[in-house]
């Protein structure tokens, strides 16, 4: 097997090379990185990834590096500043909702200690690791996706549908949907 073979969906865009090769599916279990990643994936509701990673340095400056105590902190006022933000997807739901998500993500590091150790308690703490060989085989949404969706929603975090849930578990590592022929599958594999 070439070692260099990887998921197609990432194409030779740099930027999506870099994502896949060195995020993508990797075990996150660093706080400040788990909330960026939830923040993206809610902002990308309905739009292409490429699109917010083409803006993440956007919504790293406003949003406090990604700091959920600053960010919960964020009131009308900084809603208007960033909807007349270019760098980010102008959408005041979305933008209300990362408000509320870190407020939501504060409440459950306060209630079990760490956000990430809420989000893997969900797979005892261990990966998913799937062995599909075809990106069509991959699915959008699981039992899985369903379960933490609902338990989001309950907390109070927006725009965490079930498909959104299964991209964002996808990309934190919780699920491993690298395709078997991709360097990347084994090597999060062995983790």
């Amino acid at each position: 097997m070439n070692l260099m073979t990887r998921c197609p969906w990432c194409g030779d865009d740099p930027l999506y090379v870099q994502y896949h090769d060195e995020e993508w599916g990797t075990p996150v279990h660093d706080e400040r990185t788990h909330f960026e990643f939830l923040l993206l994936e809610t902002q990308q509701a309905g739009l292409s990834w490429r699109t917010i990673l083409g803006k993440r340095e956007a919504y790293r400056r406003a949003f406090a590096n990604f700091e959920p105590e600053r960010v919960a902190l964020y009131s009308e006022k900084d809603i208007e500043r960033l909807l007349q933000d270019p760098g980010l997807i102008r959408n005041r739901r979305k933008l209300e909702a990362a408000v509320a998500n870190a407020r939501a993500f504060l409440a459950i590091q306060a209630q079990y200690g760490s956000f990430d150790s809420w989000i893997w308690s969900f797979t005892d703490g261990q990966p998913v690791i799937n062995r599909w060989e075809t990106i069509a085989e991959i699915p959008t949404r699981t039992e899985l996706s369903d379960l933490i969706s609902a338990e989001m929603k309950k907390a109070g975090f927006a725009f965490v549908g079930s498909v959104t849930i299964y991209a964002h578990l996808q990309a934190i590592g919780i699920v491993n949907d690298h395709l078997v022929s991709c360097f990347r599958h084994t090597q999060l594999a062995g983790r």
